[in-house]
């Protein structure tokens, strides 16, 4: 599987993307983007085009201009964030993540959500121990008007990175995670696909999802919850 090829790589070279996380650059939107992210990008292109050259992969990134992104069903494609939290990443804070997931001629194939510094995972089949818990979880994007009128009787928190956020609500350690303002399709695919295969509700954009694939440039509103 992709997955387990891309995990095993960027472990090896995992030193090597730690030593980039101060070098990094502000993009038009404010956010960073670090040599860190294109190490981890460059490990998963180089995994997808020696290893898995075969199956034609078009690949969706949020380091990779989509601009003029068009969806083709008889194609095959893999869509990455290859870090998700890089605020936390560039401020040496150890929850951030790489997700990946890819699609065969409009089918879900295989998802997986790393977190390197954490050595933890999730791929698509593995099978889980789940908790019990009656934390929220709430997205960093929220606004401080919209934290005041979360509700008061729950347990809240907020880490800055939506697939360790997205792989917590999987395994039950959180009870619920959402992102009412909405994230790209390369920041929730594979933590969505995991939700539904772990049998979590998830809903898109106010409908139930169902696996589909997510276009890119475009802000998709989800919560998933035991």
């Amino acid at each position: 599987m992709i997955a387990k090829e891309v995990i095993k790589e960027v472990s090896n070279n995992l030193n090597e993307i730690l030593s980039l996380r101060n070098k990094k650059t502000q993009k038009q939107d404010g956010s960073f983007v670090t040599e860190g992210d294109i190490k981890c990008q460059n490990i998963i292109l180089d995994v997808v085009n020696n290893k898995f050259g075969d199956l034609n992969l078009e690949v969706v990134s949020e380091e990779i201009n989509s601009e003029d992104f068009f969806y083709d069903p008889t194609k095959n494609y893999i869509v990455v964030d290859p870090i998700d939290g890089t605020e936390n990443f560039c401020s040496g804070l150890k929850e951030w993540g790489i997700s990946l997931s890819t699609y065969l001629e409009d089918k879900h194939y295989e998802s997986a959500i790393f977190l390197p510094e954490l050595d933890e995972y999730l791929e698509t089949g593995n099978f889980l121990n789940h908790f019990q818990s009656r934390i929220v979880g709430l997205s960093s994007n929220l606004s401080r008007i919209e934290i005041d009128h979360q509700d008061q009787n729950e347990e809240y928190r907020i880490m800055g990175c939506c697939v360790y956020n997205m792989l917590n609500v999987i395994r039950g350690s959180y009870k619920s995670f959402s992102n009412l303002n909405g994230a790209y399709s390369w920041d929730v695919l594979a933590g969505l696909n995991l939700a539904l295969e772990h049998g979590l509700k998830v809903i898109v954009d106010g409908k139930n999802y169902e696996g589909q694939f997510l276009y890119p440039n475009k802000r998709y509103s989800f919560s998933i919850r035991r």
